[in-house]
């Protein structure tokens, strides 16, 4: 059994995390610029990526499935086009980013919590489970 199995995964949820963080808080930054159009973090892209990278191996057979690991990109920001909340043209909706931001930040604190998780593991076979 590999002991780093689910490390990477947790590592690109992290950098999903990460930059879905990052565009809310330009979102949340430009509320009050006028004609900004609000962007997003497009989680689709994101799934199709990694359903398409998590299935591709190092084969010894013919027979046997393709599940090789390989980096992948964090995800795609889009931006919100033909929606405006303000009379300014902004796209910028405050109380959907404020419940966005809340949404990752425990997205993100079950993230770090697991990884602590996996470490505390590890640490625990290092000394002997003493």
């Amino acid at each position: 059994m590999d002991l780093f199995s689910n490390m990477s995964t947790i590592e690109r949820a992290l950098n999903y995390s990460s930059l879905k963080q990052k565009v809310i808080s330009k979102n949340i930054a430009n509320v009050d610029t006028p004609n900004y159009k609000a962007e997003d973090v497009s989680f689709k892209s994101i799934l199709n990526n990694e359903l398409d990278n998590s299935f591709k191996t190092y084969r010894t057979d013919s027979r046997h499935f393709d599940f090789s690991d390989s980096s992948s990109n964090s995800g795609e920001i889009i931006t919100k086009k033909n929606v405006q909340y303000n009379s300014n043209g902004n796209s910028v909706d405050m109380d959907k980013e404020m419940s966005d931001l809340a949404t990752n930040q425990i997205y993100y604190n079950a993230l770090i919590e697991r990884l602590n998780g996996k470490f505390s593991t590890l640490q625990n076979v290092i000394r002997g489970g003493k």
